[in-house]
């Protein structure tokens, strides 16, 4: 029971002006990932329970200075839902920080990792990616291609050397979104997860809403940056530094891998690092699930209207500032447009060569058990390796990331 004598404690929390309101203020608490947009009245009311004033007193405290009549004890109990009350009146509240995942590398600070994005870096960064275009330029040869792709004769080889290289890229690609979230003084975590039909590596930088937006660009834009530094500083290399032809062909497939990830970040129908860029452009704070939403009541409506049955619930998009309900509404269109083109071009082509791709590797892999050529098998043998692990990697994956989908299986199978 909250009562005008209680006093709370609270945890650490981060607070900041609204980006773009300013009778808000962004209250949240890092290591949970919760953030939460409050009136500034109800966030003075915060700040001066946290000083260790009773409920009573910060109500009479408002009303006196501000004018504004607030329920205090709504404020806590919404405050301890969140996650940002440590004790009510000297007990303890239950922390979902003790089941929340622990950062990776608690101990990276930005005392570490600040230099890599000071102006010197970015003038680095930028010399290095003129003088690789320049280089492209006057050497039209270094330009990749697909061929550079394949520099064994052994694809299975070729596809097993290009997924470990690839597997170091990524590693960087994320710890370049960590790292950039720890120069903004926000934890991080390094993970597996899913885009449609794609496994991914990707960073929870969640706590980067507790700095401006002008700042947490940085977050979103590390990978990218690293990735181009790495291709240019690639083209340099193999342009001029003398080197085996094995090493100037290993560093162009690493190129090519590198390259072939980028359109993926255009992407911005799933929750690319581009998508989230966008989101903070247009100014909405859930851009993704709020579009997704949308676009499922207007697939309810039609449906309503093809069945001549009343129309679904309200318009989820209804409670948006206007600006946020336009932006969600044109994403939704994007949304199902990208999703659907994507998933037809999955079903049309690349399940149909993967499936092709294996076949072919498993008839070389069994003719080798008749008389035939024993290298072609074992180099077969290892792209079912490697695809295969990968897809296991997604199933686990998703089944991982999506329980609720497994458990409404499985009650309704029980039905």
């Amino acid at each position: 029971m909250i009562t005008t004598s209680t006093r709370v404690d609270l945890h650490p929390l981060i607070s900041r002006p609204d980006d773009d309101d300013p009778d808000l203020m962004v209250f949240g608490r890092a290591e949970i990932g919760e953030y939460v947009e409050l009136p500034t009245v109800y966030g003075e009311a915060l700040r001066l329970l946290g000083e260790g004033h009773p409920a009573g007193a910060v109500e009479k405290r408002i009303a006196d200075e501000q004018g504004a009549e607030i329920d205090v004890a709504e404020l806590v109990e919404a405050a301890t839902g969140l996650g940002f009350i440590r004790a009510i009146d000297g007990e303890p509240v239950p922390d979902p920080a003790t089941d929340a995942p622990r950062s990776h590398f608690p101990w990276l600070t930005a005392r570490h990792v600040g230099w890599i994005f000071s102006l010197p870096m970015k003038v680095l960064w930028a010399a290095t990616t003129v003088a690789a275009l320049a280089s492209l330029v006057m050497r039209p040869e270094l330009v990749p291609t697909y061929e550079h792709f394949f520099w064994s004769d052994y694809v299975g080889l070729a596809v097993l050397v290009n997924t470990a290289m690839m597997s170091v890229a990524i590693s960087a690609h994320e710890m370049m979104h960590l790292m950039a979230a720890r120069s903004l003084g926000a934890p991080g975590r390094i993970g597996f997860g899913t885009r449609l039909y794609t496994l991914v590596v990707q960073t929870d930088v969640t706590g980067v809403w507790g700095v401006p937006r002008r700042r947490r660009y940085r977050a979103y834009l590390a990978g990218m940056t690293w990735d181009l530094f790495l291709m240019a500083t690639i083209i340099l290399l193999v342009a001029y530094v003398p080197m085996p032809s094995l090493v100037a062909a290993l560093l162009q497939a690493l190129l090519v891998t590198v390259l072939m990830t980028i359109p993926f970040q255009l992407q911005v129908y799933m929750r690319t690092d581009l998508y989230y860029v966008l989101r903070d452009l247009l100014r909405t704070s859930n851009l993704f699930d709020d579009g997704l939403a949308y676009a499922k009541y207007l697939r309810a409506k039609v449906w309503a209207a093809v069945r001549r049955r009343p129309p679904p619930a309200e318009d989820p998009t209804t409670g948006l500032d206007p600006h946020e309900r336009r932006a969600t509404r044109v994403y939704a269109v994007v949304l199902v447009v990208g999703g659907t083109f994507a998933l037809g071009n999955y079903a049309l082509f690349a399940i149909p060569i993967a499936i092709e791709a294996v076949l072919r590797a498993v008839d070389a892999l069994a003719g080798s058990f008749t008389g035939g050529p024993i290298l072609p098998a074992i180099d077969s043998g290892l792209l079912i390796l490697v695809e295969g692990g990968i897809q296991v990697l997604f199933v686990i994956t998703f089944i991982r990331t999506h329980p609720h989908w497994f458990g409404r299986i499985s009650r309704r199978a029980g039905r």
